[in-house]
């Protein structure tokens, strides 16, 4: 089972998340066809939304990814439920890896930016966003926490593909310094973190979530939740009728003229939705009438 732990560490100097979330990548690798290094890239975008989405009580968190690389656009979404969602943009793009690893960096790009989109059910969601400072994804979201959000984070993200394609490991942990943390406590944080070595070398060696963060902290962590995390897409019949009437009158038209029915496939889990013509020309009389 995937899942996200939630917890304090260190008397509560620090807020501490640890997530594993190997089969929620695999399954949106092979839903979407992604190249190695794009299940690389989405993989650390989904488990960092992962650890984002770990203290909501309600609502979803959304990170959105640009940085003018090959991928094009990156997106990962989660909720309070503990679904996971996300997509890349160019899935195929796969360049040449450097010293036999993936060139996660150079195919996100930094030229850019990182957004974390908040919806909590208020009547605006909250939006942040950051330039990008490395593409690799972990760093930038560490910058943004720190620099955006105000809370001190370091952030650790890992995605190891096998030689076939298919995920081996996925995963990360988030480590955030509360106000009454000492310089002492702080110290502590940054060898251990620094000591600590990569996520995928330490899901490798069979650790959990859990032990991950009592491996940072040694007998001073308390965990305060375990959270299912999995694959789940909202896309319905509804939001699909919902987009198509957003394009409006004109586009609509052009749809209903060539005579028929409109084919929608979800970029997110690839499920395909057939809009006869006669729910086109409904959706047309409903945008046509007075309102």
């Amino acid at each position: 089972m995937a899942y996200v732990v939630r917890g304090l560490a260190r008397e509560g100097s620090f807020r501490v998340f640890a997530v594993e979330c190997r089969e929620v990548v695999e399954e949106v690798r092979r839903l979407q066809g992604l190249s190695p290094t794009a299940t690389a890239a989405l993989g650390r975008a989904l488990a960092g939304v992962a650890l984002l989405a770990a203290d909501l009580k309600t609502g979803r968190v959304m990170l959105q990814i640009n940085g003018g690389g090959p991928l094009g656009e990156i997106l990962a979404e989660g909720d309070a439920e503990g679904n996971l969602r996300g997509m890349v943009q160019h899935p195929w793009v796969h360049p040449e890896p450097r010293g036999g690893k993936l060139s996660v960096g150079e195919a996100v790009g930094k030229q850019g930016f990182l957004s974390v989109i908040r919806d909590l059910g208020l009547k605006e969601p909250y939006q942040g966003s950051v330039p990008l400072v490395s593409g690799e994804i972990a760093q930038d979201l560490a910058y943004y926490l720190t620099v955006s959000e105000q809370i001190p984070s370091a952030v650790a993200l890992g995605v190891l593909v096998e030689v076939d394609g298919s995920v081996k490991e996925a995963g990360g942990f988030l480590v955030q310094r509360m106000p009454g943390a000492s310089e002492e406590d702080l110290r502590a944080a940054e060898e251990a973190i620094s000591k600590a070595g990569m996520v995928t070398q330490l899901l490798s060696q069979g650790l959990s979530p859990e032990d991950i963060l009592e491996k940072l902290f040694p007998g001073r962590v308390e965990i305060l939740e375990k959270r299912e995390v999995r694959f789940r897409c909202r896309c319905s019949r509804e939001r699909v009728e919902n987009a198509l009437a957003a394009l409006g009158r004109e586009e609509l038209l052009k749809l209903i003229e060539k005579n028929e029915p409109a084919r929608v496939t979800c970029h997110f889990c690839r499920q395909e939705y057939e809009v006869p013509l006669e729910d086109l020309r409904r959706l047309l009389s409903e945008l046509e009438k007075p309102h």
